[in-house]
């Protein structure tokens, strides 16, 4: 990979170079000067050191920039450390190219060959006046400009195999992701000085090759004001053009990043489509993952609402004589919450924890979970276990942590406020909020629900039990709201 990584860049420097140097700029001169043969072979020979000196200084910059990415692929296990410094640098590598390439186009190629045209004139080699020397200067940084451009973007697209080579170095090495500390360049920035060197770079070229044919006319001043001021003229609807554009693919970027971060925050929200162009087909696409994960979202959940009233099913058939309790228990809890204004979330969460809030039956032995008389203490100790039995059996399931809320009214809806309470032993507040709810709900079902033993007591004699038991037992503003809920149905 790392070597495929330098064939590239190789290539990607002779396109460069052979477009923006020898191509644009050996062009320029050759084509626009009026020169001798034997004045267009020394300023050949004047390209051809200075062009010598600028690769040298350019390979010097390079080896420096490439060392800690060449340091990793040629080490057996390198460490963490260097491979988060290696990914850093070839995130950096497009800007350190443009670096690499204005340097040593400024200090390797013009410089030098400035001074040795300014010197072969002085000997007489070349007849040339001197002031197009300053022009030659103007234009080599019009093409440096090009250059790095060109180079930017070609260095841009080299980069993304090698990134993701060395993510998965990191992974395999280390099981860490590396972590992207670079900023690129944005966007905005990318277009406006694109925009600014596609539309100035072939005036002023232009200009500049005007310039220097009539640069003997007498009213070359004139000129040189006029093509001042068409220059301005251009770089600023090149400027104003770029801003258009990134504005034009901002909307659609900014509607997509929004739907991501809705999505990530669960919300599940399509995108208005109102685009024709390339971005219409990303936005259906975006529209239609949210379809499908909506989808699979209402299966997923229907097959675990489908679940847990299995599970409240399953324990219900051990005993016929209860069937059905923890269904109503879970439809009083609700019923409560939803008097409290809970948000709806926790009402189905809760609704959730109701369904299984005596899974932990399922544990106790039938001679004593199904006894009819008179529990022995030891037998009723057994019972006292299930809130514990239940715990473990749902850590046994492995529940996402989108559902761990279920497990504190599974353990905690036989807790009292006054502290008497099972398995803990919580006091007031203490005692989660599903437990206090659900403990309300679980023994207004008891007491209302038929036994063999017994029948279920009316409905008044079972509030006027809990009001009782208010502030001591339960939780006593919410069994004045569940008291006043179940008096309100009775009289309906």
């Amino acid at each position: 990979m790392f070597k495929q990584f330098q064939r590239t860049l190789i290539m990607n420097y002779i396109w460069g170079s052979g477009i923006a140097v020898f191509g644009v700029g050996g062009l320029f001169i050759f084509q626009t000067l009026s020169l001798s043969q034997t004045e267009m072979l020394i300023l050949a020979v004047i390209m051809g050191m200075s062009g010598m000196t600028m690769i040298g200084l350019e390979l010097l910059l390079y080896r420096r920039h490439i060392r800690p990415i060449y340091h990793v692929f040629h080490t057996d296990a390198p460490t963490y450390e260097a491979l988060q410094q290696a990914f850093n640098q070839t995130s950096h590598f497009p800007t350190l190219t443009v670096k690499r390439i204005l340097g040593p186009h400024l200090f390797g190629l013009s410089v030098p060959a400035m001074s040795l045209t300014a010197f072969a004139i002085h000997q007489g080699w070349i007849d040339l006046p001197y002031r197009l020397i300053g022009l030659a200067a103007f234009g080599a940084i019009l093409i440096a400009i090009l250059h790095a451009l060109i180079e930017f973007f070609l260095t841009y697209r080299s980069v993304e195999p090698l990134l993701l080579q060395l993510q998965e170095m990191s992974h395999r090495l280390h099981q860490r992701p590396l972590q992207a500390t670079y900023r690129s360049i944005s966007v905005r920035t990318k277009l406006l000085i694109s925009m600014l060197v596609i539309g100035v770079f072939p005036v002023a070229l232009f200009i500049l090759a005007s310039g220097v044919q009539l640069s003997t006319v007498e009213q070359a001043d004139a000129y040189w004001q006029w093509a001042a001021l068409i220059l301005v003229v251009i770089i600023g609807v090149a400027t104003f053009s770029s801003f258009l554009l990134y504005d034009n693919i901002k909307r659609p970027i900014g509607a997509l990043t929004e739907g991501v971060a809705a999505l990530d925050a669960g919300r599940l929200n399509t995108i208005d489509n109102p685009y024709s162009d390339e971005f219409a087909q990303l936005v259906t696409g975006f529209n239609q993952m949210v379809t499908n994960v909506t989808y699979r979202d209402q299966e997923n959940e229907q097959l675990l609402n489908s679940l847990f009233v299995l599970f409240a099913a399953t324990l219900d058939a051990r005993d016929s004589y209860t069937a059905g309790h923890s269904e109503r228990v879970a439809a009083y809890s609700v019923e409560l919450a939803q008097a409290l204004q809970l948000p709806n979330e926790q009402i189905e969460l809760l609704r959730k924890s109701a369904l299984l809030h005596d899974i932990g039956k399922i544990g106790i032995r039938d001679d004593v979970l199904l006894k009819e008389g008179k529990l022995t203490d030891h037998e009723f100790a057994q019972i006292q276990e299930h809130p514990t039995i239940g715990i473990h059996i749902l850590n046994q399931i492995a529940l996402p942590e989108s559902l761990q809320p279920i497990m504190a009214g599974v353990r905690s809806h036989h807790e009292r406020i006054d502290g008497r309470g099972y398995p803990d032993g919580l006091v007031g507040e203490g005692i989660p909020l599903f437990g206090r709810i659900m403990a309300i709900a679980d023994a207004y079902d008891a007491m209302t629900s038929d036994r063999p033993y017994r029948k279920g007591m009316p409905v008044e004699k079972a509030l006027s039990i809990l009001e009782s038991g208010r502030g001591t037992q339960w939780d006593a503003a919410f069994v004045d709201v569940f008291v006043q809920l179940r008096r309100q149905a009775v009289s309906a």
